[in-house]
């Protein structure tokens, strides 16, 4: 093996002006001599650098460029002697972590609600408690001592301190260590990992903690913690002793006999300044009804109790003095009613969660009752569903309609509501999602949702997006139209209008927001129609109402019932009894064009151009376009670019003309409702509102009339004005809204004052012409002289 010289390459480091050119030559002077010495040219893979002296790695050799001087990497199989390379020593570190710096991290950066602390410190207990009741199946003298199973929270408010014990398994010395001394071990998890391997491992279990750290946030609140604890397999109680942003901890035996325990876990929380307002005992009790109510132990609080009994009032000694004087020896005692205040243990949870319940064992009543109890509730639900998937995932819920939406609080604005209260294993997680559970156009659905597998975040608070959550959302959302199903098919018409008339704009939503639900919410929609006006129905109910050769269903959009009976568009429809849908919502017109078809039957739009209405007379048509076709350019000549066409109606019976839209554009409806919106640019108006058809009836008396001027040749004013006039009338009776209302008034005024002057001005303008046929005349006269005061004159 040839080495380069150290003395070489040292010898040129120290000239001043050395280069990497020089250093390159030298090496490649020591390797042209290794050639040149009949080495075999594969022991080139394996060189040693003059700079390190160890051994290339890479299986590669540098070779030196004699044109330019610099190195140039060549790649050679790998060899013997660079596999041995491999087999160098490798040393292995562990992860270092500055205790005092996660600790902080672990308190304040995984939990956003300081609140959790005692859901946390509860759960654990619960923990504690199943442990317990586990063993001691097979090892009944765990629980000798004592048989009672639960937990109790008692506060001191005036000095900041929550003391919370359960009777639990307790732990030994070296668990303290194991559990509370390292972060991130869970002794649950490690307990349930020893069941998985046991026989034991399709026991039922309820236990709670995974991740190791909710332990630590007591310190969210908490300056200072002690933990008291006693395990049955040992004679001693530890008591582990704790501070927060600090890196230690200590572990000392309980000597005092007023505080040793028979069994299970003390744990002492000494608050912070700003946080001992969770010292105040109703605040406790209601941190433990909304987030450990259903864990399934006894949870008490110390709460202050009273009770009124009567006590006896000392006589006033100015009544006594009197009354002695009066003789009177017997009198009755005066007493006063006084609340007697004490101190005891309250029942502060429910044992067992109703939806845990079998759905048969549970009344009417019983869901009525905690609905109301639950989301503070004063009316009974529409509906409920109590059901428990199974399978690939599973929970348990019950679901509930209301009977009326929440006053004040638009959901379809505002959907994040606090409807949908999520539990794992009992213990509430969250009610603030963000269409995780539900879309938000069921974000009037009310309930609860309990299952042991969710995807959690470490904190327990956030609910990740994964394909357990998709797969229990659709099956959530499948169960919450089949309540709403159940209530359209009830007997009672009444329950389905009022819940129509609470969520039915969610629904239109849904056509919407929802495209993979549309064979479910399409069936749920109602709307009043040309045959229905007081009564709103189905889609089912206007399928079977349809004429055999009916192809399409026909539906108009307007801003009231009224308005859309009047249209114009109607009148050949209604002459043929088409029913057509009134879309007065306005929702209803964008939900209807999301939907697009119901049971294979489209729906058409009547106010837009290429209207269908079947049983077409194709040579009639055709006349009627050639004998009118010279009218119909005369018409928009006259119109310009108001219109982009002029053609003969099949949809009037009674109106001369009518304006409508095209086929991809807005309606005037639709048109209307964007010109209200506040962030409606008119640039996009005008792209929007699409061509504009001038429709004319060539069987009214007007048209015939500007047909027979046309085809006179004659340029009549009164005829153009005309137009003008019944494309202004068309505009208003179509539901647009004109560009110059103040000129359209104007031609009104106009066309009133020539009415009324042909009908009421002829009399006068007949005497005129009496008077100018006699022409110039005398006329006698009787001349009155005037008369002065006493008849002198």
């Amino acid at each position: 093996m040839h080495r380069v010289s150290r003395s070489s390459v040292s010898a040129i480091l120290r000239r001043g002006g050395a280069s990497r050119r020089q250093l390159a030559a030298a090496v490649f002077s020591s390797t042209s001599s290794l050639n040149a010495s009949g080495t075999d040219v594969k022991s080139e893979s394996r060189w040693y650098s003059s700079f390190t002296d160890k051994c290339n790695p890479f299986g590669s050799v540098t070779h030196f460029n004699r044109s330019n001087g610099y190195f140039m990497p060549r790649r050679y199989e790998s060899t013997a002697a660079a596999s041995d390379s491999s087999n160098a020593p490798v040393e292995k570190y562990e992860y270092q972590a500055e205790v005092s710096r996660l600790m902080d991290l672990i308190v304040n950066s995984l939990y956003s609600n300081k609140e959790v602390f005692l859901r946390e410190l509860i759960s654990n207990a619960s923990d504690a408690l199943d442990k317990l009741r586990f063993l001691s199946v097979t090892e009944p003298e765990l629980i000798k001592d004592n048989v009672d199973l639960d937990i109790r929270i008692q506060t001191d408010k005036d000095n900041g301190i929550i003391t919370i014990t359960d009777t639990g398994i307790g732990m030994t010395r070296q668990e303290l260590v194991d559990c509370l001394g390292t972060i991130a071990q869970s002794g649950t998890a490690k307990f349930l990992k020893a069941l998985k391997d046991s026989k034991d491992a399709g026991a039922e279990n309820n236990l709670i903690g995974q991740f190791g750290v909710g332990f630590y946030s007591a310190f969210l609140v908490a300056d200072k913690v002690a933990v008291a604890t006693k395990s049955p397999k040992s004679d001693k109680q530890y008591v582990w002793e704790g501070e927060a942003n600090a890196s230690t901890y200590t572990i000392k035996e309980e000597t005092d006999p007023e505080k040793l325990l028979p069994r299970g876990t003390c744990i002492t929380l000494y608050l912070k300044r700003d946080d001992k307002g969770f010292a105040n005992p109703e605040r406790v009790q209601n941190l433990v009804k909304n987030y450990s109510q259903f864990v399934s132990f006894p949870i008490y609080t110390w709460q202050e109790k009273g009770f009124t009994k009567e006590v006896e009032v000392d006589d006033d000694p100015a009544e006594a003095t009197k009354d002695a004087q009066d003789g009177q020896t017997e009198k009755k005692k005066k007493t006063k009613k006084v609340v007697e205040r004490y101190w005891d243990w309250e029942l502060t949870n429910e044992t067992q969660p109703i939806w845990l319940r079998n759905p048969k064992e549970v009344t009417t009543e019983e869901y009525n009752e905690f609905y109301k109890k639950t989301f503070n509730e004063y009316l009974d639900p529409l509906a409920s569903s109590h059901f428990t998937t199974e399978g690939e995932v599973e929970f348990r819920s019950i679901l509930y309609v209301p009977s009326i939406a929440q006053q004040g609080n638009n959901d379809i604005i505002n959907f994040k509501t606090k409807n949908i209260r999520l539990y794992v294993k009992r213990v509430f997680i969250s009610d603030d999602f963000d269409g995780e559970l539900f879309p938000r156009y069921l974000s009037f659905i009310k309930g609860v949702v309990d299952s042991n597998d969710l995807p959690l975040n470490v904190s327990r608070e956030i609910l990740q997006e994964s394909r357990i959550v998709r797969i229990m959302r659709k099956r959530l959302v499948k169960k919450a139209f089949d309540m709403i199903l159940g209530i359209s098919m009830s007997e009672n018409r009444d329950d389905y209008e009022r819940f129509w008339e609470n969520f039915g704009k969610h629904l239109k939503l849904g056509c919407i927001d929802d495209r993979e639900n549309h064979k479910r919410i399409a069936p749920l929609l109602r709307f009043f129609s040309s045959q229905s006006e007081d009564e709103m129905i189905s889609l089912d109910e206007y399928v079977e109402n349809m004429k055999p050769d009916q192809k399409d269903i026909y539906y108009i959009a307007a801003d009231s019932v009224t308005s859309a009976k009047n249209t114009p568009f109607l009148e050949r429809l209604l002459e043929k009894d088409l029913e057509v849908l009134f879309l007065v919502d306005p929702i209803d017109e964008v939900a209807i064009q999301n939907l697009k078809s119901y049971k294979d039957k489209s729906f058409v739009d009547i106010s837009k151009e290429d209207l269908d209405l079947g049983e077409k007379n194709e040579e009639k048509e055709k006349e009627m376009k050639q004998q009118f076709a010279q009218t119909c350019d005369w018409v928009k000549k006259r119109l310009g670019d108001k219109v982009a066409s002029v053609q003969i109606s099949n949809r009037l019976s009674s109106s001369p003309c009518v304006l409508v839209s095209g086929k991809f554009g807005w309606s005037a409806n639709m048109e209307r409702l964007m010109k209200a919106q506040h962030v409606g640019e008119p640039s996009a108006l005008e792209f929007m509102r699409s061509r504009r058809v001038f429709e004319i009836n060539p069987e009214h008396p007007i048209i015939k009339s500007l047909h027979d001027v046309c085809q006179s040749g004659q340029e009549d004013e009164e005829a153009l004005r005309a137009i003008d006039l019944l494309y202004d009338a068309a505009l208003i009776s179509s539901g647009f809204t004109p560009e110059n209302p103040a000129q359209f008034g104007g031609k009104i005024y106009e066309m009133m004052g020539t009415a009324l002057s042909n009908k009421f001005g002829a009399p006068v303008k007949a005497q005129q012409q009496v008077a100018q046929r006699q022409g110039p005349g005398t006329f006698e006269a009787e001349i009155v002289e005037p008369a002065e005061a006493g008849g002198q004159k």
